[in-house]
């Protein structure tokens, strides 16, 4: 981080966060993909200044009802084939991206 955002971090985690403790919502990459979370800090986050300008900032999260496939959606995967399933839906994509018009109907 820039120090004006490292700046707008503290504050956030101070004021907003309450010190970590409050939860929020944060983009995390996970087995699904990128979603929304929700987190807290478990503990306080570390932060050193990496370059003369610019800080690195890690923390330990706390997450709630991370979000991961439904029941059905496992069902579906765990009683197929996976490389059938992985063809089939190549084969969706290509339906779609490279054969079916492109205008409104």
């Amino acid at each position: 981080m820039r120090p004006l955002t490292y700046a707008i971090f503290e504050a956030w985690f101070k004021h907003e966060a309450k010190e970590g403790a409050e939860w929020f919502d944060i983009e995390l990459l996970g087995g699904i993909g990128m979603a929304t979370h929700q987190a807290r800090f478990t503990k306080a986050y570390q932060a050193k200044l990496v370059r003369k300008n610019q800080w690195e900032v890690t923390g330990e999260l706390e997450i709630r009802n991370r979000p991961t496939l439904t029941q059905g959606a496992l069902g579906i995967l765990l009683d197929s084939e996976l490389e059938d399933l992985q063809q089939s839906a190549d084969n969706f994509d290509i339906l779609i991206n490279q054969h079916l018009p492109t205008e409104n109907w």
